[in-house]
């Protein structure tokens, strides 16, 4: 395992973004248990307050983030203990961030909401690109081409503006992930841009439109696949992050009597 690791992980310089990870997932799964324990009032935690004022989690995040990046920079070339150390600060600041994801892209707190889902899908698909750039896969396949080729530096280019091609391609069919992750193993991207577009992205409206034998057979993948998935989906979120709340928060309980006051609903971190 020694042998191993250093000539796949130290030797190649792979230590710190190995850091990185480990911090940024153990950080996010870390966040979820205290938060869900100050969700169902166990344990010591608490919201962190300062005059009144919610202080989210988001908040050192982004120092960490900011530190640890610009500490990583600065001490890149010279590959000692303080680089490492930096990217472990910057893997927990990018865990504190992400894990409100969702808060930020909706700009409202709605982290116990069905929207606070996003979280945890963008958290899932970073560790996923960042464990393929650990197992030795690069960017839009460069680490397919052989020496030979990567003395040609058009053979390069065009292989990587296909891959990319490929990955815009199944974005604008609406798979996202596919997308992403096929920026990294063009494989993926491939397959996603000869299947069939999901019904309401670009590619439907685009060019479905006129073609309703389409835009019916689309429809009826989309949602085959999604009655397959949904569920085995739903339940790794709720399991890694707990069941969103089945009642927006803020809004009054049913049942006689004044409701609690607008912000309420369950603590968090």
């Amino acid at each position: 395992m020694g042998h191993w690791l250093y000539r796949n992980i130290v030797e190649p310089g792979k230590l710190p973004l190995l850091l990185a990870l480990g911090a940024f997932v153990l950080t996010f799964l870390v966040t979820r248990v205290i938060t869900r324990l100050i969700r169902a009032g166990k344990g010591p935690f608490g919201n962190v307050r300062a005059g009144g004022l919610h202080i989210h989690h988001v908040v050192p995040g982004v120092v960490l983030t900011v530190v640890g990046g610009f500490g990583a920079i600065a001490t890149s070339s010279r590959h000692d203990v303080g680089t490492s150390l930096f990217a472990v600060v910057f893997g927990v600041g990018a865990g504190l961030v992400l894990d409100e994801f969702a808060l930020i892209l909706h700009l409202d707190d709605v982290y116990w909401s069905e929207a606070g889902r996003k979280s945890v899908e963008v958290v899932v698909l970073t560790a996923a690109l960042v464990g393929l750039v650990l197992a030795g896969f690069s960017p839009f396949g460069v680490n397919d081409v052989t020496p030979g080729e990567l003395q040609d530096r058009g053979s390069v280019i065009a292989g990587v503006a296909v891959n990319f091609l490929f990955s815009l391609m199944a974005l604008s069919k609406g798979k996202l992930r596919l997308a992403v992750l096929g920026v990294i193993v063009p494989f993926l991207a491939l397959v996603a841009a000869v299947r069939l577009a999901r019904p309401g992205s670009y590619w439907d409206r685009r060019f479905y439109r006129r073609r309703p034998r389409a835009r019916a057979r689309a429809d009826l993948r989309a949602r085959r696949h999604d009655r397959r998935w949904a569920v085995p989906r739903r339940a790794f979120q709720d399991w890694i992050a707990g069941k969103p709340d089945s009642r927006p928060r803020g809004l009054p309980e049913a049942g006689p009597g004044p409701g609690p006051g607008p912000g309420s609903g369950p603590g968090r971190e």
